[in-house]
């Protein structure tokens, strides 16, 4: 139910009510509502398909676990702005929520500045340590811990070889201002050195600018290019306008990317990755666990994806063995 609270629902009995007061008391009892249910913030910085995913993930685990009736969802999306990222953090501190979700770097961090007593799950997020969030993946040391979202670059890599045998350039568009993004681009050129692959970097710093930076992946600069995980997602459109002049393939790091247009990727599940996290809320928020328990986890699998329609276009003739193991789209 992403986008939306939960309604208040119906008392059911003395029994319903004493289940939701032991609930309550395994998070910050102060933040319970009028009403007796705990109440959950949600955030992410800005709409776009992956973090939409990891949202419904989320809320999909807290009410499979039976808790839907005894949470009461805030969702927030901040649209981009860390302005409102400030905001909701304020509102959700001033408010004694029992737990927060965080869904991407920016909105992670947003709260965690705001408070180190509320448990603060995220998702979505490339690298805690990098993001300041924590030490140590493996050891959370504070109020955080979660989900990250850092794909196969390797499998992303030998993909691209398997459909461009001789490609000695991979461009990379990012925004800059996104650490999780600039911790794709660096792992990225880490995969590509030994392989004898350059990488051609270029950055933004909003998806305003994407069209006229990507015109230098043109003119033979580059034979393939890579969208990391990056807000600039939702102008993937734009960046195919450029890319289709030359009939350079695009790569994604997720399969939203090729629900958008670009050609191929293998892909984790953003939906897979929201789950786990809301279920290592329910832990807490069942006083099962803490966060100290729950080293920072990512995605067991991925899958590859091709865009049917983007393979025509470029005319590009893919192995039958990648096909073979491919979800067309």
């Amino acid at each position: 139910m992403v986008g939306k609270k939960w309604r208040k629902a119906a008392a059911v009995g003395i029994a319903g009510v004493l289940a939701v007061g032991v609930l309550a008391g395994c998070g910050n009892s102060s933040g319970t509502g009028s009403n007796g249910k705990m109440k959950i913030g949600v955030v992410q910085i800005v709409q776009h398909p992956a973090l939409d995913e990891s949202n419904r993930g989320f809320v999909d685990a807290l009410a499979a676990r039976g808790l839907k009736d005894k949470i009461e969802i805030d969702q927030q999306n901040a649209q981009g702005d860390q302005s409102n990222l400030r905001s909701i953090a304020n509102r959700f501190v001033s408010g004694n929520y029992n737990l927060i979700c965080a869904i991407s770097t920016p909105a992670a961090q947003a709260m965690a500045n705001a408070t180190n007593q509320i448990p603060i799950i995220c998702t979505a997020i490339a690298d805690y340590e990098n993001a300041k969030l924590m030490k140590s993946e493996k050891m959370p040391d504070a109020n955080v811990t979660g989900t990250h979202d850092r794909g196969p670059l390797e499998k992303q890599v030998s993909l691209i070889r398997e459909i461009i045998p001789n490609v000695k350039r991979i461009g990379i568009i990012y925004n800059s201002s996104e650490i999780n993004s600039v911790v794709q681009a660096k792992r990225l050129k880490e995969v590509c050195v030994p392989l004898g692959i350059d990488v051609v970097e270029l950055t933004v710093n909003s998806v305003n600018d994407v069209q006229q930076v990507a015109e230098g992946f043109l003119g033979g600069n580059v034979e393939a290019i890579f969208i990391p995980t990056d807000n600039i997602a939702s102008s993937i459109p734009t960046l195919m306008s450029v890319a289709n002049k030359e009939k350079i393939p695009v790569f994604g790091a997720e399969v939203g990317h090729v629900k958008s247009g670009v050609l191929a990727s293998e892909s984790i599940s953003f939906y897979d990755i929201g789950k786990r996290a809301g279920q290592m809320a329910a832990d807490i928020l069942e006083g099962k666990k803490q966060i100290r328990d729950f080293p920072v986890e990512g995605a067991a699998n991925s899958k590859l994806y091709i865009n049917k329609a983007e393979m025509e276009n470029l005319g590009i003739q893919i192995p039958k063995s990648v096909l073979d193991r491919a979800e067309l789209l």
